[in-house]
């Protein structure tokens, strides 16, 4: 199925690794161009190389700012006015007791997961509204709606992420604008991959049984007892990115494998 996105300008921010790279890879593939963001160029100007020489077609650029600063945001901006899509998918993650949880790690954790995207949404968003078309999704996670315990900064940012976006959607009402939330469950992503090496690097159990007793002991609800790959959040990333996902504003969208329950 085409997407019809062939010449759409993409921000995903935190696109340099993990699920943030899926989701560039996967608008380059039907033909978006994709802006590829972190904070060096060193980490940036490999992957611009990369989607370029997978899908020639596109025009891939480099936004190597970190988005948590007020500055470099600015200078975010200038080189790039006007986009269509923009994925707010940065963010930072750590297993923590609530306990050790300072006033300053509460701070950088909304800081980087919160403030940076509603900085960009508020910017992007008008533009959207003047040409009639734009998508804003912003990546969240299961623990938006069912915090594990085990990040309790983490999980209130997310939510925070969720009810930013329904706020932001009631102000697209009969345009074609949408803002959305996309909720991915436990993702292998080089993060997550190090969090389970940590967690079982000093037990017995074989390497190649990490993941099932993780998903086991640790997300007993998911349906697919199995981590998520980033490129299945890339592909559906890119669906509500489409003009074909016109029906979804202001959604909560998960993709957890079944690992927060339906109430009925």
């Amino acid at each position: 199925m085409k997407m019809d996105l062939n010449g759409k300008v993409a921000l995903v921010t935190g696109s340099t690794k993990g699920i943030g790279k899926a989701i560039a890879i996967e608008l380059a593939r039907e033909g978006t161009n994709v802006i590829i963001n972190g904070r060096t160029k060193e980490t940036v100007e490999p992957v611009v190389a990369e989607v370029k020489k997978k899908f020639p077609n596109t025009n891939p650029d480099g936004a190597p700012f970190d988005i948590s600063d007020k500055e470099q945001r600015a200078e975010l901006f200038k080189k790039f006015p006007k986009i269509d899509i923009l994925v707010n998918n940065t963010g930072i993650f750590k297993p923590m007791n609530y306990f050790d949880i300072t006033e300053d790690i509460w701070q950088k954790f909304i800081d980087v997961n919160f403030y940076s995207g509603n900085a960009l949404a508020k910017f992007y968003l008008p533009k959207m509204l003047e040409q009639d078309f734009g998508r804003i999704i912003f990546i969240a996670s299961e623990e938006a709606i069912m915090p594990s315990g085990e990040m309790p900064q983490y999980s209130l940012t997310k939510t925070m992420n969720l009810s930013l976006a329904k706020s932001l959607s009631k102000l697209t009402i009969g345009t074609h604008v949408t803002v959305n939330t996309i909720m991915p469950g436990s993702t292998l992503t080089e993060g997550v991959q190090k969090m389970i090496d940590d967690m079982y690097k000093d037990s017995d159990l074989p390497r190649d049984q990490w993941e099932n007793d993780f998903m086991k002991n640790h997300r007993p609800l998911s349906q697919i007892q199995r981590l998520i790959r980033p490129q299945e959040v890339g592909r559906f990333v890119t669906f509500v990115a489409s003009p074909y996902a016109s029906s979804f504003s202001g959604e909560a969208l998960r993709l957890d494998g079944g690992l927060v329950p339906t109430i009925i």
